[in-house]
């Protein structure tokens, strides 16, 4: 990557991550949730890269997608595999941690550090299960925020995510402006279509319809709903690629030999979706699941007639990031949020790049997509000196 034209080397040191975890809310001083309930104690699982100025202006904070979690960058020590968007942070990178002090958190109700239905419940002793309240988009941004508190940081220069992280964006520049000088929002949406409302409804009936599911109390019964996560994980991966992608990566190929007709994995597209259901299956926890797709489902903060009143008082800059394979969150979903931003007179800017991969295109290295996102981040690093 290059930087005012000169070349960064230091991108070739690899760069060290490790989780840390914070209680931002407690028994005695609980997250109030939207809901109208309260949740305590909330404990943040997240990690931070590069160093914080003295006058804390160099913050980026890194909203994840649905099935992220707080390593988005760099190596833990004694393991060789590299953060979700090591691509996109990191010494020389887009998100540059030679510039940049950057934080990611496991979002609440998580199943990778963070609270969550998988947590226990102090009132009984045991996982929450569904008895772990229903959370909404706002509920993960007063939980970013607190842990912004306890790591002393009032405002950030940037925040940024894709997909679901990219929804936790929007909705935290629309609640609190002041607390960011600009908001990069890749392959997300403010409102979810019924097709994208449809795909979220059979991953969750493919999990509470596995006899493993056990009314939602298999933590506590030795059972777990595998074969319906597995599923739900499949379907989903399905639709983070491109027809395109899937034809390039897969064909009609077989997967060993020539094709034999059977009801098994004999194409090779039907063995990679079962590897990625079964991967999936050792790091993420099907209540999980269930919660967090069913946040997006509710997601419409367009709806709220006043949305724009705090971003007027305090505006926030944008760069909106589109793909244009992706069909789950298609072009016309960006579109539709910066025509409410543009409509609100705040600066938008907006790229929909062209990409084979789909969906998944905002975790992959393109590089048309990765040297917007550094343009646009040499620009605030500029006003800050």
């Amino acid at each position: 990557m290059r930087h005012n034209g000169a070349v960064t080397t230091s991108q070739s040191a690899p760069l060290a991550a490790e989780t840390r975890s914070a209680t931002v809310f407690t028994a005695d001083d609980p997250l109030p949730l939207r809901g109208g309930s309260t949740l305590g104690p909330v404990t943040v699982a997240y990690e931070t890269y590069g160093t914080l100025n003295d006058d804390r202006s160099n913050a980026v904070y890194i909203c994840h997608a649905l099935t992220g979690d707080a390593h988005a960058a760099g190596f833990h020590d004694g393991d060789d595999r590299p953060g979700w968007w090591d691509k996109m942070i990191g010494p020389g990178k887009p998100i540059d941690t030679d510039r940049w002090f950057v934080v990611c958190s496991n979002i609440l109700g998580g199943c990778q550090g963070t609270t969550g239905p998988a947590s226990i419940d102090p009132a009984t002793g045991e996982p929450y299960g569904l008895d772990f309240p229903l959370l909404h988009m706002e509920d993960f941004v007063e939980v970013h925020r607190a842990l912004a508190r306890h790591l002393d940081i009032p405002r950030f220069a940037a925040i940024v995510g894709g997909s679901l992280g990219g929804m936790q964006v929007l909705q935290w520049s629309l609640s609190y402006p002041e607390e960011m000088g600009r908001a990069l929002i890749f392959a997300a949406s403010s409102r979810l279509t019924a097709q994208n409302i449809a795909f979220s409804a059979v991953g969750r009936q493919a999990i509470m319809r596995d006899s493993g599911f056990n009314e939602g109390k298999f933590l506590t019964r030795g059972t777990a709903p595998r074969k319906g996560l597995a599923v739900a994980r499949m379907m989903a991966h399905i639709t983070y690629l491109s027809e395109e992608a899937f034809q390039e990566k897969f064909g009609r190929q077989a997967q060993q030999g020539e094709l034999q007709p059977n009801f098994g994995v004999d194409f090779a597209v039907e063995s990679y979706l079962e590897h990625q259901g079964q991967r999936f299956l050792s790091r993420f926890d099907a209540l999980s699941y269930l919660y967090l797709t069913r946040v997006m489902d509710y997601f419409d903060p367009f709806s709220t007639e006043n949305w724009a009143e705090a971003l007027r008082q305090h505006p926030v800059r944008f760069l909106i990031v589109s793909f244009d394979s992706d069909w789950r969150f298609s072009t016309e979903h960006s579109r539709r949020i910066v025509r409410h931003l543009e409509g609100a007179r705040l600066s938008t800017t907006f790229r929909d790049i062209h990409s084979t991969w789909g969906h998944d295109s905002f975790l992959l290295d393109i590089p048309e997509y990765l040297e917007t996102v550094e343009a646009y981040l040499d620009r605030a690093w500029e006003e800050l000196r």
